[in-house]
């Protein structure tokens, strides 16, 4: 890539935590689609009650990798175990750095022999991207990047549309859409259906609690295929959720979505930081919240407290393995869900009306996120034991949550 490189830029920045601290750049933005449709809270509630459309074909980025080398690659990049997979499955991918932190996570497609499609955020993009030309494996990439956080009125165009329709509703939505009953899909595993007299591919899938599919295909078909689904759900209560509702879900399924990609450090990670642009993701991402470190590592994190030590499988080389190995043998931080106590939200509520008091931090509903990535400390008297991750309200659970790692001897009720 030309220009400045991302290690140019650290090491004229002095202190990363200080740069990614004081970066101008928000929280992660879900562009195009509209705020919302008819508003936050019943969009919330469709998820839970009836069935929603999730429009998911602009946040994330894509990258197919085909080739004979396609398959190795891949597998060299992931804690995840390859040995049963096969065309007509996905996997939620994990790649980790040579010391054992994630970098990403995403959602991998096996769409047919020597060929799949990676779907997710750029830094993972980024990282499968690097090691595809500079590795030496017989593999082609196709890159599409998320559409613009601010299209600015200019016309947004992708490889794909990628919707889901989800909730308790769904299937029978799905089912009258496909004009007869709906193949038996197991959960990730892919099939196809019918939409508007198209053969649509197909994963089951869930993000919100109920089985659910995602649907893709080429983007110019995306409107008709989602005038075809709300026009089948019209009857089974289905609701479009805006970007505002959408990235709320995560506080009812449990996914951390932004882990800080752990590439900021280390010797073996000098390459990838010389190939990646200062001005990328990786450059320009911010870190907020009420944790402060001087050490950049102290904001990585590991498979384990995110959740993803059950994928983690030893039967394959994969660039971080050694390092798991002995990360294995130790205790490790969880992941839990924060439910925040109702008297303290109302107080910071309450400080936006006091003329002359304390102001807190605000609090925006249904998503109270300011940065790329968020680390919010979680302490025990004096020690800190942990970081609030991702946090927001569920209008379904009535209850601000957020979701975040505590040290394993952290229990419930602490």
């Amino acid at each position: 890539m030309g220009g400045q490189s991302l290690e140019s830029l650290l090491k004229g920045a002095g202190n990363t935590v200080d740069l990614l601290r004081n970066s101008q750049v928000g929280a992660y933005v879900y562009p195009v689609v509209p705020i919302e449709f008819s508003n936050w809270r019943s969009e919330q509630v469709g998820w839970q009650k009836t069935a929603v459309l999730f429009d998911q074909s602009h946040h994330m980025a894509e990258l197919t990798v085909s080739g004979p080398d396609a398959l190795r690659l891949l597998s060299h990049l992931t804690i995840n175990s390859f040995a049963n997979f096969t065309p007509n499955k996905a996997k939620q991918m994990v790649p980790c750095s040579h010391d054992g932190y994630v970098i990403g996570d995403g959602i991998l497609f096996y769409l047919d022999k020597d060929e799949l499609l990676f779907v997710g955020r750029t830094p993972t993009v980024n990282w499968l991207q690097f090691h595809a030309e500079t590795g030496g494996y017989k593999v082609e990439v196709i890159r599409d990047d998320r559409s613009p956080s601010h299209p600015r009125g200019k016309a947004v165009s992708r490889r794909h549309y990628r919707y889901q329709i989800q909730g308790p509703n769904a299937a029978r939505v799905l089912e009258k859409l496909n004009g007869r009953p709906l193949p038996d899909v197991k959960f990730f595993h892919m099939d196809a259906i019918n939409i508007s007299g198209r053969r649509v591919r197909c994963l089951r899938h869930g993000m919100a609690g109920a089985p659910g599919l995602e649907v893709w295909g080429p983007y110019a078909e995306a409107d008709e295929i989602r005038e075809a689904i709300l026009e089948a759900g019209r009857d089974f209560g289905l609701v479009q959720v805006g970007a505002r509702a959408y990235s709320s879900n995560t506080l009812e399924s449990g996914w951390i979505p932004s882990p800080l990609p752990a590439v900021y450090t280390g010797e073996r990670m000098k390459k990838y930081r010389e190939w990646l642009p200062a001005d990328g993701y990786e450059g320009t991402a911010s870190i907020g919240g009420s944790f402060v470190s001087r050490n950049i590592e102290d904001y990585y994190l590991t498979p384990y407290a995110l959740g993803y030590g059950p994928f983690i499988k030893f039967d394959h080389d994969f660039i971080g393995r050694e390092a798991l190995e002995q990360i294995a043998k130790g205790p490790h931080r969880k992941k839990v869900t924060f439910a925040w106590n109702a008297e303290d939200v109302l107080k910071i509520f309450a400080s936006l009306l006091v003329p002359g008091g304390e102001n807190y931090k605000y609090f925006d509903f249904p998503n109270c996120n300011y940065a790329s990535s968020s680390f919010d400390k979680i302490v025990t008297g004096s020690k800190t034991v942990g970081f609030s991750m991702f946090g927001g309200y569920s209008y379904n659970e009535r209850t601000a949550l957020s979701l975040g790692v505590v040290d394993p001897d952290i229990e419930i009720g602490d």
